[in-house]
């Protein structure tokens, strides 16, 4: 039987229980509230480019020109910071250690999506850390001569690796690289053999190497080498692609020797792993926005760069598709 005392009893505690309810709620969506402001207010300080390779090459100077033209649409500035080593290893663990809040972001190269993965080189490196958002440029890799060699064609190159095995000296990354697997392949298409000597690091290596005679021929993209093709002292033979480049409108694609060879380099923006969603939307929004600019694509195109654009839902199968391609390539040439 129910007293007075006994219902004044129950009546308090639903009423304690009711406000306890009431403030646990409240502060929930407080919290939630200061989330979606602090989300909302993204970036609140300048953000971080990590570039995994030294100042100077092409994948230097293609994400320091589109971050120029990114950050005109932000409140913040972005700045970039070359980091290299250990084939991109050492700035994209740096990046995939960083907190996931956006204001840290990096470049990936072929070397990030295929040598790494597939020599398993760095304990501790995993795609799994970082969360790709966008692919901005797909170049195919080009043979270029230095002017110094005597070769003016590609069938020139050829020929005199074909009369001397082992003695026309070409210039690329290091084993594991798509240059250096692009050697082998074409070794074995033509039934020539070069002597292939590596340089770590950037392109900047081979094209120095090419301008002191150490070397008569140099693969990367024609992008990377624009400098010493738009001064003479190189020259571009062939295109490892199977069709023209607009930009290079004198450099034939390899398929019109009857050569079946594409390979190239790209650049993909990433963030950390486990970056808000919304973050991940307006870095992909704002350098699509720099990547459709009149100023990038005229600039990407006039030093031999194409443009190629794949937004964060479509990169991630890109990539995955793009690794097993190279690693049945590899597997085919013991490599």
């Amino acid at each position: 039987m129910f007293t007075s005392n006994t219902l004044n009893s129950s009546i308090r505690q639903r009423i304690a229980k009711g406000v306890a309810g009431a403030t646990l709620a409240t502060t929930a969506l407080t919290a939630m509230s200061a989330i979606s402001v602090a989300q909302a207010d993204f970036p609140q300080r300048d953000i971080r480019m990590i570039v995994p390779w030294p100042a100077g090459g092409g994948a230097d100077a293609i994400s320091r020109k589109i971050s120029s033209l990114a950050e005109e649409s932000l409140p913040t500035s972005i700045y970039v910071e070359n980091i290299g080593g250990a084939v991109t290893a050492t700035g994209l663990m740096q990046l995939g250690q960083a907190r996931p809040d956006g204001h840290t972001i990096g470049v990936l190269t072929y070397d990030s999506v295929v040598t790494l993965p597939r020599g398993n080189m760095v304990p501790g490196y995993s795609l799994d850390n970082l969360e790709p958002f966008a692919r901005v440029t797909q170049e195919a890799d080009a043979i270029v001569v230095s002017e110094q060699s005597g070769y003016s064609s590609y069938e020139e190159l050829i020929a005199a690796a074909e009369a001397d095995l082992g003695t026309v000296r070409i210039g690329v990354a290091p084993e594991g690289s798509g240059p250096y697997l692009a050697v082998r392949r074409l070794e074995k298409a033509t039934g020539v053999t070069f002597n292939v000597i590596s340089y770590p690091g950037s392109s900047t290596a081979e094209a120095e190497a090419l301008l002191s005679g150490e070397i008569d021929a140099a693969i990367s993209s024609l992008g990377d080498f624009s400098g010493i093709l738009s001064s003479g002292d190189a020259l571009g033979v062939v295109e490892l692609s199977g069709s023209q480049n607009a930009a290079y409108p004198d450099v034939p694609p390899i398929s019109e020797f009857g050569i079946d060879l594409e390979t190239g380099s790209f650049i993909v923006l990433a963030a950390p792993a486990n970056t808000p969603e919304d973050v991940i939307e307006t870095l992909e929004t704002t350098y699509h926005e720099a990547y459709q600019s009149d100023e990038f694509q005229e600039w990407v195109t006039s030093i031999g760069v194409a443009p190629g654009w794949l937004g964060s839902e479509e990169v991630n199968e890109w990539i995955e598709s793009y690794q097993q391609k190279t690693f049945d390539a590899m597997d085919e040439l013991n490599l």
